[in-house]
């Protein structure tokens, strides 16, 4: 059996090293330099270009590298009864719940004012804490675990998501509640999977309907963010700022009105990434379980996205 990384600009050392340690006996080839595409049965997926796995035709499982699996769902071209699945993994979930805590303390405790007032050597002991209220767009596996530590750190929480839930352990929207639930908040986080009904999601219409002054979190994905409505939302104090991880085009171009914004802290997509040591048994056993036509480890619903 033989496997494919293709993940361009990605080193993928790790990933041939950490594959190898849980399966010395796998053929591991890593694209473009495939020698023999007919012997290839599976793909281990991050960014490939739209198209590339009719290359194989003898592939019977893709895999993506981390938790998100739009970057697979967008190629058209992909077989219908191809098996997706993703990588799940307890450590992605604690780094971006870090992240995300991160987010909401530096807004809350307001580390941004202080360091400009650092640079103007102004001592300024008013008002220390900004009061939030935080509301999760995507209450999914991270979205819960996020609600769940802020919750137990005393701050209200809400939830949104796309579906209806009966039982849910703290105050849930629908997405057919959207504005009752942004009446209820001032700090937006956004840990939606990417799908067509979530695209553009965040955009000056949504934003018109926050209190004011509200601060946003995106740790899910560029593209729901409608980035030239979110300067225009600060300038007219829809929103205080924002804290971005993902962007539409990265590396973020070195002309984008982002950087020069102080509104907008921003990191270079590492709220959350894949540990190649702990999610290469996950891809090893989903091998093992196809190979022996059983039910496979974290598969994806092409309709619901994810």
């Amino acid at each position: 059996m033989s496997l494919v990384i293709i993940s361009p600009g990605r080193n993928p050392e790790p990933w041939i090293n950490a594959l190898k340690k849980s399966d010395p006996n796998l053929e591991i080839e890593v694209f473009p330099d495939v020698k023999n595409p007919e012997k290839i049965e599976f793909a281990l997926l991050w960014q490939h270009p739209e198209g590339v796995l009719s290359e194989y035709p003898n592939l019977k499982l893709a895999s993506s590298m981390g938790a998100g699996v739009d970057h697979i769902l967008s190629d058209s071209t992909i077989a219908e009864n191809l098996p997706i699945v993703r990588i799940v993994d307890d450590r992605l979930t604690w780094s971006m719940t870090n992240y995300v805590v991160m987010g909401v303390l530096n807004f809350h405790r307001q580390i941004q004012r202080y360091q400009a007032d650092k640079k103007r050597k102004v001592w300024d002991m008013s008002n220390p804490e900004i009061p939030v209220s935080i509301g999760v767009m995507g209450t999914g596996a991270l979205g819960f675990d996020v609600l769940e530590k802020l919750n137990f750190m005393g701050f209200p929480v809400f939830g949104l998501g796309f579906s209806e839930k009966s039982d849910f352990p703290f105050p849930y929207f629908s997405k057919e509640h959207m504005e009752e639930f942004l009446q209820k908040v001032n700090v937006i986080v956004c840990l939606l999977p990417l799908t067509p009904d979530t695209e553009n999601i965040l955009n000056l219409e949504l934003f018109e309907k926050c209190n004011p002054g509200t601060y946003l979190i995106n740790v899910a994905r560029g593209r729901h963010l409608v980035e030239e409505d979110l300067p225009v939302a600060i300038e007219k104090a829809y929103l205080s700022g924002a804290f971005l991880d993902v962007y539409r085009e990265e590396p973020l171009p070195g002309n984008h009105p982002f950087w020069e914004n102080e509104a907008i802290t921003m990191t270079p997509h590492i709220a959350s990434v894949t540990n190649p040591d702990a999610a290469a048994p996950q891809v090893i056993e989903n091998i093992r379980r196809i190979q022996c036509n059983e039910p496979l480890l974290n598969p994806v619903n092409r309709k619901r996205g994810y």
